[in-house]
């Protein structure tokens, strides 16, 4: 399920709670280990700079190299422009945040392909026509609305983004009515050099640490019920110790050896 988009400054509304049922109690607890982890990972709504094109996937803000800080957006009706960014830290792109939805493209890999689709706030997908313009008015995906994401050489965590008609996307400052983003630019240059920010939730080696950081905790209780006795504080140390070292059964089996021959000496 998506969770809704939320802002720095968005006042955080909280959860009635019911009252507490003594029957759950012990259920509850013995669930928490299991159910912690995935909550955090869940409720992880920061924002990061994506690496690599194999990073991108779910809200992301394409922040363009104006020269006072922009992104890309799209508005209701499927104008495509570039929106001042509030929430940045002197300028730089790596701390760049949305305050608005229409800042925000979900981004989802075309399958069978390496390409992109970006789809606006309001259900609709960015499109680049012959001559270069930008919409966001599809409904369904054609070439149009495929985008390759191109890492660029020696510029660690800057990307393109080229269309089907092998053009790029850039920016031209130069216009009377502000700041331009079209579809047309023959090559890869400084305008068409793009930092693409995404939630932390859906970045790979993010969730990865995660689900590492998970599978290493576990209850003094848990380690108890495996070895099959109580154990004392530094026993239980090495057994953690040996489940972050990849090595903990070969450690359990030993220390259930030695209870066994303890017990019968």
């Amino acid at each position: 399920m998506v969770k809704p988009l939320s802002f720095k400054g968005d006042k955080k509304t909280k959860k009635r709670k019911r009252a507490a049922d003594p029957d759950d109690a012990e259920q509850s607890s013995s669930k928490a280990l299991t159910t912690s982890a995935p909550a955090e990972e869940e409720s992880d709504d920061s924002w990061v700079s994506a690496d690599a094109p194999s990073d991108i996937t779910g809200p992301i803000v394409i922040v363009l190299p104006t020269e006072k800080a922009t992104c890309l957006a799209c508005d209701a009706v499927g104008k495509v422009f570039a929106s001042e960014l509030e929430n940045i830290v002197d300028g730089d792109a790596t701390t760049a945040e949305p305050h608005d939805v229409r800042q925000v493209f979900v981004a989802n890999r075309v399958a069978g392909t390496e390409d992109f689709n970006l789809k606006g706030h309001h259900g609709r997908y960015l499109s680049c026509d012959k001559y270069g313009i930008l919409s966001a008015n599809a409904t369904a995906i054609s070439p149009e609305e495929r985008l390759l994401i191109i890492a660029i050489p020696d510029n660690p965590g800057a990307f393109s983004l080229q269309t089907q008609r092998q053009k790029y996307l850039s920016i031209d400052e130069s216009s009377t009515s502000g700041t331009e983003v079209r579809g047309d630019a023959e090559d890869i240059t400084f305008n068409t050099t793009f930092r693409i920010r995404m939630q932390a939730r859906f970045k790979p080696r993010n969730k990865a640490t995660k689900e590492e950081k998970a599978h290493q905790k576990i209850s003094k209780k848990e380690l108890e019920d495996i070895i099959g006795h109580k154990l004392n504080d530094d026993e239980v140390k090495k057994l953690r110790k040996a489940r972050r070292e990849n090595d903990f059964h070969e450690v359990a089996m030993d220390m259930r050896s030695k209870s066994s021959h303890d017990k019968y000496a």
